[in-house]
C-alpha cells in the first residue's frame, strides 16, 4: 500500500508550467534533443521540480504530449460501442496532437529499449490507461452487454494498436469514421 505524502502539497500552477515548456521545448529541439535543464529553464522552475514529478525525461514527455496519470474514463455512452468509440476518440486526439506525432516514435523506441523503463511505464500510465478500459468493460457487463469480461490486455491492445498504426504508418486524416469502423467492430469481437 503506498505511504500517503508528507511534505507541501504540489503547486499545480508548477505542474502546468512543466507541462508547458516541455511541450515549447519540443516543437523547437524535438524529442531527441530535448533536455531537463531546457525545460526547467523554459518552466521556471528548477531540475529536481521537474525530478519529483517525473523520474526520467520519457515519463515527462509522454504526461506532456499523451496522458498524465489523472487521465478520466470517458462518461458512460450507454452502449459499449460508443463507450468504446469515446475511448478512441481520446486516444486519437491525444496521439494525434502536433507534438505527440512528432515525439511518440522516439519515446516509444526509448520505452521499449530499456526493461526497466518498459516495467515503470506499465506500473503507471499503462495502468492508468487499463483502469479506464476496464471500467468501460464493467459498465458493458452491468448494462448485460457482456457475459464476462474480456481479456484486458487484448482489448487494450485491440483499441491502441490500430490507432497507432492509423496515426504513424497510414498517416490518414479522417477520424472519425475511422474510430466509428474500430469501436463497432471491436464491441462485435468482444461480445461474440
Amino acid at each position: 500500500m503506498d505511504t500517503p505524502r508528507t511534505g507541501r502539497p504540489r503547486d499545480e500552477r508548477v505542474d502546468a508550467a512543466i507541462l508547458a515548456a516541455t511541450r515549447d521545448v519540443l516543437v523547437e529541439t524535438g524529442y531527441a534533443r530535448l533536455t531537463m535543464d531546457a525545460v526547467a529553464a523554459r518552466a521556471g522552475a528548477g531540475k529536481a521540480a521537474i525530478y519529483r514529478r517525473y523520474a526520467t525525461k520519457q515519463e515527462l514527455v509522454y504526461a506532456a504530449t499523451v496522458h498524465d496519470l489523472d487521465l478520466q474514463t470517458p462518461p458512460d455512452t450507454g452502449s459499449l460501442t460508443t463507450d468504446l468509440k469515446a475511448l478512441i476518440d481520446d486516444i486519437l486526439a491525444t496521439m494525434g496532437s502536433p507534438t505527440a506525432l512528432g515525439s511518440v516514435p522516439g519515446l516509444m523506441a526509448d520505452v521499449s529499449a530499456d526493461p526497466a523503463l518498459t516495467a515503470r511505464f506499465q506500473q503507471t500510465f499503462v495502468a492508468r490507461q487499463q483502469e479506464c478500459i476496464t471500467a468501460v468493460l464493467d459498465r458493458a457487463v452491468h448494462r448485460g452487454e457482456l457475459q464476462d469480461k474480456p481479456d484486458l490486455d487484448v482489448v487494450h491492445a485491440l483499441l491502441a494498436g490500430p490507432v497507432f498504426v492509423w496515426l504513424f504508418i497510414l498517416r490518414k486524416g479522417e477520424r472519425d469514421s475511422f474510430a466509428h469502423d474500430l469501436a463497432t467492430r471491436l464491441a462485435s469481437a468482444v461480445t461474440k
